[in-house]
């Protein structure tokens, strides 16, 4: 599912989808991609049971994954652009 969990416009930018795993205190038990547009986190989420479901979403949108860095912090699964 995705939706913006309040009315925000879209400027225009970079979009980047940080995915985080299922442990976040915002949607426990579901993973949840986050769209920044440049540096600036919006409001616009997706989130699913299980990673797989999230990578299908992003890949069909055109998305290319990144692997994690050693220094993101440990909720942080990935990241696309």
């Amino acid at each position: 599912m995705v939706r913006p969990t309040k009315p925000q416009a879209m400027p225009a930018g970079l979009e980047i989808w940080t995915v985080y795993n299922d442990k976040t205190s915002d949607y426990p038990g579901q993973f949840v991609a986050r769209l920044f547009l440049n540096d600036q986190p919006t409001t616009v989420v997706m989130f699913a049971p299980d990673l797989g479901t999230i990578r299908s979403r992003l890949r069909n949108k055109g998305f290319t994954r990144l692997p994690r860095q050693e220094a993101d912090d440990p909720v942080i699964v990935e990241v696309w652009l």
